[in-house]
Formats: structure tokens, sequence, C-alpha cells
């Protein structure tokens, strides 16, 4: 690490990986809502946020765990689908709160199949966000219904039974579900979070 008389320290959120503060002076300037996705190993938080100067105020907060607990999603709340399911109830709860449009903010995070499925949902909602045509990968669409998932359930049942049964336990066992039709959980959930408000 330098110490020499030219050394300068970077603030502690951004030393941290936290923060991007000349990105977030950009989001700040604009004086538009933001919606901002946050991203764990096992959950997914998307928020539309008026940022004033006393502090932040939430205006519409989704969390993964409301799919289970309300819309009846029982696979895992940290995967694509969820992700996309949250992000567009997220969207509809902004729009029933009169919200039009608003910037993404995605913080340090890129392109992550998981934040770009958040942001995908948000847009089906019809929340105005700019973005560029080429911020998607071809194949959103089928990320987001869990293809790629019960693709790749079909292929280790056929080559490698034991290893799917070790890798959808959570799945098989404690949830009773069939990886292989995720994509119908996904439509039967889209639809109860549609009708529901």
């Amino acid at each position: 690490m330098a110490k020499g008389p030219r050394y300068r320290r970077p603030f502690r959120r951004r030393a941290e990986g936290k923060t991007n503060y000349h990105r977030r002076m950009k989001l700040l300037k604009s004086k538009k809502l933001r919606a901002v996705i946050r991203v764990s190993n096992n959950h997914i938080i998307v928020q539309i946020i008026q940022s004033k100067i006393g502090g932040d105020k939430i205006i519409v907060s989704a969390h993964s765990k409301e799919l289970v607990s309300k819309f009846g999603w029982n696979a895992n709340t940290g995967n694509v689908p969820a992700a996309y399911l949250t992000g567009f109830l997220a969207g509809i709860r902004a729009k029933k709160q009169n919200v039009e449009e608003a910037i993404l903010d995605l913080g340090i995070f890129y392109h992550r199949n998981r934040v770009l499925a958040a942001f995908k949902g948000i847009l089906q909602s019809g929340l105005k966000i700019p973005y560029n045509e080429n911020f998607f990968p071809e194949n959103i669409e089928e990320i987001i219904k869990g293809s790629h998932i019960e693709q790749y359930a079909s292929l280790l049942k056929s080559e490698n039974p034991e290893k799917y049964e070790q890798v959808f336990s959570g799945y098989l066992k404690k949830n009773n579900i069939n990886p292989q039709k995720i994509s119908q959980m996904v439509t039967n959930t889209f639809k109860k979070i549609e009708s529901s408000i």
C-alpha cells in the first residue's frame, strides 16, 4: 500500500466496494426517483427511492420473501425468476403510487443476470426507465422464465441422477417442486401478482 507524500486514501465506502460516489453524484443531480436493485445470496430487494438532504425516502419496496408469503412462490427466492418477479412486483406497486418514471441505480453491481432480471421486471410493469437496447443479453426472456434451470435439471436427470438429487435437493425434498416445471410456477406467480394489485 502506498504511503508516500502523494498518497490519498479513498473514502471508506468506496474502499469497501459499497459506493461509487462519482455515479451517485450524477444520480442525485438528476433529481429523479431512483429504482434501486440490491441482490444477496438468497434474496432480492427492489426499491423506488427519493433522494433528500436529510436522507433517502423509500417510496415503494419489494422483497423476494414476499413472493413466498403472499404469492405462493415455493422455489428459491434468490434465483433469476424470483428476481424478475420481485422487480415486477415493485414496478406494479410504484404504478399504484403514481410513479411514472425513474432512473436505474445499480450501485457497484453491473451486468449480472439477477440484477438484469429484476430490471426487466420493472420495465414489464410499465415504469419508464431509460436504458440502452444492448443492455440485456439476447436470451433474457428465456432466462427470466427459468428455462435454463429446466434445461439443466433435465440434462442432469438423464446423465447423472445422483447429482440431480444433490443439486436440486432443496426443490425436491424441502419444497416438493419439480425443477423441470419452474416456468409454469413463474407464469402462475406472475398472474397472481397482476391480479392482486
